[in-house]
């Protein structure tokens, strides 16, 4: 079922429940009104029959011994159609006649008369059908040892309870017809917007989002987002679906992409030191004098360990990717750092390497000691291998407040400005902006990756900051009262 016409079946289940409602509210108003009005005539033809009956009474109280005559009927005021009787001590009629129009009153039938056997002279009041004559309230009244029975007409009153059923129907109906014209123009208004919102969601689900470049996806209009309607509530809540429906798609296609690169990068890096292992080996196998044996063997290994080392960087970035903790000790960054700049110096005494400690408080923090040692070593070996000799590389530890800040920088030519918003990233090399050491092999552009992977497993912060003469990688790790968590180790 399309968005369409599941908007017009709301409209429709919305009228059926709005008439529905509208014709029991008229109805339960209808029944009422009628109840009330039909109380209220039946009250007041009740007032009329006991009036005519203590009328009557008093006028057969003045012919006690007359107990046949019904001579107060001749009197004025009576009413066309009224009907009296004499009761006799058991309550049976001894004369029964009814008031004609412009005519003397005329004595009852058998048949009549058999209607108005029984009503005990209570003084209440009761409803009795006449043949030939309809429907009457009727009471019986005694005063005195004279017993006398009035009745009146209900016929007036059944009429005018009738037209106003009829008044009532007719109002209703009318009302039910202009209250559902009016609904349906306000309902099908108000779901407009609706189903602009519809045929939005509509649209972006056709979009393509498993394939190909997905752009600008369609939005619910401004005037359909007001948050102030419930359907505007309904669009604005779309267009935030549709926002992050976009951005997780350029994240996809952004982490896609860079998944690709890694991979090209990585099998590039690998496929190098194959080749040269393959290429020794098959000179070995060959047995040609063109290369010694010894020479052979070097080179192989060397390869190897080239190559092995890669594999560690790249497993142990993953095992960081899938957020294996790492081991939990106290580690004296002081103490590490001057370990890693005195083992700088040894692999490259061509460099001047400086050391500062800068503490107002011991520099210690909880983490894995070797990563650790692993972040400064790398941030140190970057600035021996992208840096020319002679020149000066300073690695200073501050402890203060609740932070422990490791800087490494250095003299040197400093790194592209187009090249160091993604220096961290893997496989980023800075060959082209930065002077390598004389005759050093170029590194995998996994240095820093670790690096910026090792701090964030704890919980710290990296920043790097360059220009010509000056380049600085600043950390900050939590001092050891701050850490939080307890780290297990990474194999």
């Amino acid at each position: 079922m399309t968005a369409r016409r599941r908007l017009r079946s709301l409209r429709t289940r919305l009228l059926v429940f709005i008439g529905v409602t509208l014709a029991v509210v008229c109805a339960a108003m209808a029944l009422t009104t009628v109840l009330v009005q039909r109380t209220y005539l039946l009250g007041n033809l009740d007032d009329r029959v006991d009036n005519a009956a203590q009328r009557s009474l008093g006028g057969a109280r003045l012919r006690p011994d007359q107990e046949n005559s019904l001579a107060f009927l001749m009197e004025s005021g009576h009413p066309a159609g009224m009907l009296a009787a004499r009761l006799d001590d058991e309550g049976g009629l001894l004369t029964a006649e009814v008031v004609g129009q412009d005519a003397v009153p005329t004595a009852l039938t058998d048949t009549q008369r058999t209607a108005l056997d029984g009503i005990a002279t209570d003084g209440s009041t009761h409803t009795a059908t006449v043949p030939g004559l309809g429907t009457y309230r009727i009471t019986a009244a005694g005063s005195d040892g004279v017993r006398v029975l009035v009745g009146l007409p209900m016929d007036d009153v059944r009429q005018m309870i009738n037209g106003l059923v009829a008044v009532e129907a007719a109002v209703a109906a009318a009302g039910l017809a202009v209250a559902g014209c009016v609904c349906a123009v306000v309902i099908r208004r108000q779901l407009r917007p609706l189903g602009r919102v519809a045929a939005t969601a509509v649209e972006v689900s056709r979009a393509p989002l498993d394939r190909g470049e997905v752009t600008a996806l369609t939005r619910v209009p401004a005037g359909d987002a007001d948050p102030g309607s419930e359907a505007g509530q309904v669009g604005a809540a779309l267009n935030r679906m549709i926002d992050h429906v976009e951005s997780s798609l350029s994240e996809r296609r952004r982490t896609e992409e860079r998944m690709r690169r890694f991979l090209s990068d990585a099998s590039h890096e690998l496929r190098t030191p194959l080749a040269s292992i393959a290429g020794y080996a098959e000179l070995m196998n060959r047995g040609t004098d063109r290369i010694e044996p010894v020479l052979a063997w070097r080179r192989v290994s060397a390869e190897s360990a080239r190559m092995t080392g890669l594999v560690e960087d790249l497993l142990l970035l993953a095992r960081l990717d899938e957020g294996r903790p790492l081991q939990s000790d106290e580690v004296d960054m002081a103490a590490l750092v001057a370990e890693a700049v005195w083992d700088a110096r040894a692999a490259g005494d061509d460099h001047d390497w400086q050391l500062e400690l800068r503490l107002d408080a011991p520099a210690l923090v909880v983490g894995d000691g070797a990563r650790l040692h692993q972040v400064v070593a790398n941030l140190l070996g970057n600035a021996r291998v992208h840096t020319p000799a002679g020149t000066r590389v300073t690695a200073v530890v501050e402890a203060r407040d609740d932070i422990c800040v490791v800087r490494v920088r250095d003299d040197g030519p400093g790194i592209a400005p187009a090249l160091l918003p993604t220096v961290f990233e893997r496989f980023t090399r800075a060959d082209v902006s930065r002077t390598r050491s004389g005759g050093s092999a170029g590194g995998s552009g996994l240095g820093l990756a670790i690096v910026a992977a090792i701090t964030a497993a704890h919980g710290g912060g990296l920043d790097a900051r360059s220009e010509p003469g000056r380049t600085e990688f600043r950390i900050e790790l939590p001092l050891a009262g701050e850490s939080v968590g307890v780290l297990s180790h990474v194999n």
